[in-house]
């Protein structure tokens, strides 16, 4: 059994790409449930929607695939972080190249050019974009963080606990991802200065767990004084 859990909330660049992801996976994977999830955090919380779609399932070790609503995995290498998340207990991250399409490449995708062959860019050390998992291995290093809020570092800060708690990175698997186009978020604001601070901690707990699990946790650090 396998579910698909893919974040969303609409949004008039992004509704494209969501169907045209959508379409794929029902070509690609046929009638598996496709949970479309969101919250009621007036920012959108990516990293909290990713939490609330896993908690939704009530095996914990059924496989699950935590897809964003603009990334198209290929099919082989999907299948196969599939079979290996079931009894792994690390999550997969089905790509070794992470292909950006931009406007160019994803106005050729809809117009029947094969993915692969779309103009693109390789997006250097990506980790995000399509997770596979089960709840008890996404439980097992805390899942992702929800104090990350609007655009930027839940991923990168979900990579280092992963690599820090289990021991290792995310395994990957041979093939690609490709991000469709949509207007960019702003990298700047309040959020994206919070949510930089926040995985400028995750560095630095990085390879210490008890320190990592302190963090995950909320607790403060054993020598952070008290603010007056």
């Amino acid at each position: 059994m396998v579910t698909i859990v893919i974040p969303w909330r609409p949004q008039p660049s992004r509704l494209a790409a969501f169907d045209a992801v959508i379409a794929w996976y029902r070509a690609e994977l046929g009638d598996v449930p496709v949970l479309i999830v969101d919250s009621e955090d007036e920012v959108f919380n990516l990293a909290r929607c990713r939490n609330l779609g896993v908690g939704r399932l009530a095996d914990p070790d059924e496989v699950v695939v935590i897809g964003d609503a603009d990334t198209i995995p290929e099919g082989a290498a999907l299948r196969e972080a599939i079979a290996a998340a079931a009894t792994s207990g690390r999550v997969h991250l089905p790509y070794t190249e992470y292909r950006w399409l931009g406007a160019a490449g994803t106005a050729q995708h809809a117009a029947g050019v094969p993915l692969d062959d779309c103009d693109h860019e390789v997006v250097r050390g990506a980790c995000s974009g399509v997770y596979v998992t089960t709840p008890a291995t996404w439980a097992s290093h805390g899942g992702q963080d929800e104090r990350f809020r609007g655009w930027g570092f839940e991923d990168a800060a979900w990579h280092v606990a992963h690599e820090t708690l289990l021991g290792e990175p995310p395994r990957r698997h041979e093939g690609r991802v490709y991000a469709l186009h949509h207007v960019a978020e702003l990298r700047e604001g309040p959020n994206y200065e919070a949510n930089a601070a926040l995985m400028a901690r995750y560095r630095a707990a990085a390879t210490t767990p008890d320190e990592m699990r302190r963090l995950l946790s909320g607790e403060p650090h054993p020598e952070a004084q008290p603010v007056e």
